[in-house]
């Protein structure tokens, strides 16, 4: 894996050689400084995290995360004196760097890099916890998940303010969730999550709020309060105290939103006489001094729950007396603040009066629509302002306005920064940060908080990325998309499932069960295929080991592919079986060691591979983070693509279909029946497609294909499909093809359509192999021979019991010939293993057995 900003990972100097400067490591969001040394730190078998004694709890929790994330036990000492191999945390509060100032002060960290001792140390502990994640990411894109460059790295954001807002209110999610958001967004260095308590609808039927759908998600156990929260959900104490006590971890702050005088219909709900039109409304009724006084009581009850500086009033959408709107803004401004906290409010004021006259200046203001409010009026005012534009920055999930597939996080990437704001650009610097929201309008919709998940998780890296570093970044999108997926969502997650990383190209064996001949507590062979970065198998057993995958119906297999742990295999065989009872043994395979491991396979059917005979490296056992079973190559990837039309405004394009990118997708124009099209760059034998569907999926579509680009011929129809997320295999009689095209006919979601992946599989190539093996004697010393005859020009692999080596670019008519001492005077009979790929993806595998010799 890729450790350093440059094409290839950072590679070990042969012995002799001057060493390389360390490149700068890749972590989201982007180092500020870095001064590369040469070598690595390593984590080790006796590794402490050594901290003071202020910082116990934090070294604890970088102990449990370290083993989650790199399967190494390290211990804690408390003020000890570093020794080789330490992890050594430290509170300064005197340290300063005078080109960060305020925000290094509160959240900057400098990184130590040396051979023998790896130091973080920091000002606040915030910043310690910053830097421990910027360790933790590059020790995750190890391929033993135990190294780290050597170098000096200052860092700090930018903005103060990098965040995220939910809205809970129209749609509950769960505590579980929560939290594990809190410790997504510490991962990537975001510090402000705003959960938005209380809405509703937005329109009821037929205008009758009495039936419209509110939520409010406290629940007190005050009697005076009965009544208020929500019945399909709501959080107490306990699960505020949660979220408090995950937060203060993870360096986050919690600001709480509780709503009025609109999105206000649970509160009029529970006291009717409240509300406008005699209750029939979302709107509360601020001519009624009770109103003010009910609201400055829910407030009294639930900010001694909050611990961050703080609280967020809503007060925006107020379509009634603007003047009536100004003195509840003003009044619970002061209320907040007699309470403790600071206020902070949605910009209303050019909507609702024409300008900011006569309000609070002592408040910090989301400037959310630039109708409404903006920057620029912000900044005249003399406001403190969060950039939370609802053009750029709002998803509404599966709604055709506001983001309905989520936000273009490219666009973001490339080409946003915090100062902008739709059409409204203020100076850099000027707001106080940035911020994206999920608004649950569709209360209504089907969807799960999974699903919400899955539209928004590129996103909080794409946002931190540029509210931690406010520039252009270096790194191209597609390398940066490639790095979250490495990255995962971080450590200590529970219930959210990280789906970027999920199933891979290709990739036939996601979710699949697995079977292991033996497994530790906790760490069972279901976490080979779950798609997860901190979850693993693992077995003290140092007996060889069976894992057994069953793809669940026989499938056309290409090659496997492991994630070992630093308990990494030494060898194993690759066997399959379409019945579950007779095996094929398919592949031997000697591993490097830990980290990614390959072997290519024949490509015949199995709905079972196993890996038999999975000899340990080392004494610690055998442990592996992935097991993945893949298909055939996929002759669509990289090829020249068009399309009927890209959603206007994004940078969804249909590339993005053929890319390789699980988390890239192609995002249809709204015409009735939008159509992609991809050409394979030579006539190839198509036989089946896999196609990856966003919940925007297509419920009907054809499959074309053509030799020319002009001529179609129907290959496959498919109708009555879920509306739903979903992956589509699509089986066809062999057809001989260059272009290939899928039409869609019926949607789950109009207009939208979303494609993540066009996968097409077929025979690549005519490539095939013509092999041999022997022994033979030299010198009183036996040796093993092989020879490769392609038909084609091909890249070759041989391996055998006593070595391997690869060749490149063998022509037809040639030969790739390799010798492998033994060091011994006799052999026993064996095989050696050939693979032959040609430039096409074309693919073809040989056991060639050798007779036993004596020299």
């Amino acid at each position: 894996m890729a450790l350093a900003a440059t094409s290839g990972a950072v590679a070990a100097a042969p012995a002799g050689a001057e060493e390389t400067t360390n490149q700068a490591p890749l972590v989201v969001p982007t180092l500020r400084e870095w001064t590369g040394g040469t070598g690595e730190f390593h984590l080790a078998d006796g590794t402490r995290v050594v901290v003071p004694d202020e910082l116990v709890d934090l070294g604890d929790q970088l102990a449990g995360e370290i083993l989650e994330l790199t399967a190494h036990d390290v211990s804690v000492a408390v003020d000890g004196t570093p020794r080789p191999g330490d992890l050594v945390l430290v509170l300064d509060p005197a340290f300063e760097h005078e080109p960060g100032g305020e925000r290094f002060a509160e959240e900057g960290y400098a990184l130590d890099v040396d051979p023998d001792v790896l130091t973080v140390t920091a000002p606040s502990r915030t910043g310690v916890y910053y830097g421990t994640r910027s360790v933790l990411q590059v020790l995750v894109q190890d391929d033993a998940r135990s190294a780290v460059p050597v170098g000096e790295s200052l860092d700090w954001p930018d903005y103060e303010t990098r965040g995220f807002m939910l809205d809970v209110g129209r749609r509950f999610f769960t505590p579980e969730f929560v939290r594990d958001y809190i410790a997504m967004m510490g991962w990537f260095k975001l510090n402000e999550f705003q959960i938005h308590l209380m809405d509703n609808e937005i329109s009821p039927a037929g205008g009758d709020w009495s039936a419209a759908y509110d939520g409010f998600r406290l629940a007190s156990d005050d009697p005076a309060f009965a009544g208020l929260a929500s019945e399909d959900g709501a959080y107490d104490r306990a699960d505020w105290q949660s979220f408090e006590d995950a937060a203060a971890s993870h360096g986050v702050q919690i600001v709480p939103e509780i709503e009025g005088p609109a999105h206000a219909r649970s509160v009029i709900r529970w006291k009717p006489e409240v509300g406008l039109n005699g209750g029939n409304s979302d709107h509360l009724d601020l001519a009624k001094p009770e109103t003010t006084a009910t609201m400055k009581a829910i407030y009294d009850e639930f900010v001694p729950w909050f611990e961050g500086s703080d609280v967020h009033m809503g007060v925006d959408e107020y379509f009634a007396s603007p003047t009536l709107f100004r003195d509840y803004f003003n009044t619970m401004a002061a209320h907040l603040r007699d309470l403790g906290k600071h206020p902070r409010a949605w910009g209303s004021f050019t909507q609702m009066q024409g300008d900011a006259q006569g309000y609070d200046r002592d408040v910090t203001i989301n400037t959310w629509n630039n109708g409404w409010y903006s920057g620029a009026s912000a900044v005249a005012d003399g406001y403190d302002f969060v950039n939370t534009n609802d053009g750029t920055h709002y998803v509404v999930p599966f709604a055709d306005y506001y983001h309905g597939n989520g936000l273009d996080d490219q666009w973001i990437y490339e080409s946003w920064l915090p100062h902008m704001a739709g059409n409204v650009s203020v100076a850099p610097g000027a707001p106080r940060g940035a911020m994206f929201a999920v608004w649950n309008d569709l209360v209504h919709a089907d969807y799960t908080e999974q699903d919400v998940h899955g539209l928004v998780e590129l996103s909080f890296p794409a946002m931190a990325q540029k509210t931690w570093a406010a520039r252009t970044p270096g790194l191209p999108f597609s390398g940066f998309s490639a790095l979250t997926r490495t990255l995962g969502i971080g450590p200590g997650i529970d219930v959210v499932e990280f789906t970027r990383g999920a199933q891979r190209p290709g990739e036939l064996s996601h979710g699949a069960d697995v079977a292991a001949s033996s497994a530790d507590d906790g760490h069972g062979a279901e976490h080979l295929t779950d798609g997860q970065t901190a979850t693993r198998w693992t077995t003290s057993s140092t007996d060889p080991a069976t894992l057994t995958v069953d793809l669940g119906a026989p499938q056309r297999v290409g090659a496997v592919e492991v994630e070992w742990t630093r308990a990494h295999a030494a060898s194993y065989y690759v066997e399959t079986s379409v019945d579950g009872t007779t095996w094929t043994r398919v592949a031997r395979h000697t591993v490097d060691g830990p980290g990614d491991d390959r072997v290519d396979l024949p490509g015949g059917e199995a709905r079972w591979v196993r890996l038999a005979a999975v000899v340990p490296a080392t004494d610690r056992g055998l442990g592996a983070w992935r097991l993945s079973v893949l298909g055939r190559p996929d002759l669509a990837r990289g090829g020249a693509v068009t399309a009927s039309g890209t959603e206007s405004g994004t940078a969804f394009v249909p590339a993005n279909a053929v890319d390789g990118d699980p988390s890239t997708r192609w995002s249809a124009d709204y015409s009735a029946q939008p159509w992609i099209a991809v050409d394979l760059g030579a006539e190839r034998t198509v036989d089946e497609l896999t196609l990856r569907w966003e919940a925007a999926s297509a419920t009907a579509y054809r499959v074309d294909t053509s030799l020319d680009g002009a001529t179609w011929t129907t290959a496959a129809s498919r109708t009555g499909l879920a509306a739903e997320a979903r992956t589509d295999v699509v089986t066809v009689d062999p057809t001989v093809a260059r272009h290939v095209r899928v039409t869609v006919t019926g949607k789950a979601m109009t207009p939208y359509l979303s494609l993540y992946d066009l996968e097409v599989r077929g025979a690549a190539g005519g490539v095939e192999v013509d092999a041999e093996a022997a022994v033979r004697c030299m010198a009183g010393k036996a040796y093993v021979a092989v020879v490769v005859r392609p038909t084609v020009t091909s890249d070759v692999e041989i391996t055998t019991p006593v070595g391997a080596r690869s060749f490149s670019g063998i022509g037809e008519g040639r030969a790739a010939y390799a010798v492998f001492a033994t060091r011994s005077t006799s052999v026993e009979a064996g095989s050696a293993h050939v693979s032959v790929t040609d430039a096409g993806g074309g693919f073809a595998t040989a056991e060639v057995e050798y007779a036993a010799a004596s020299c």
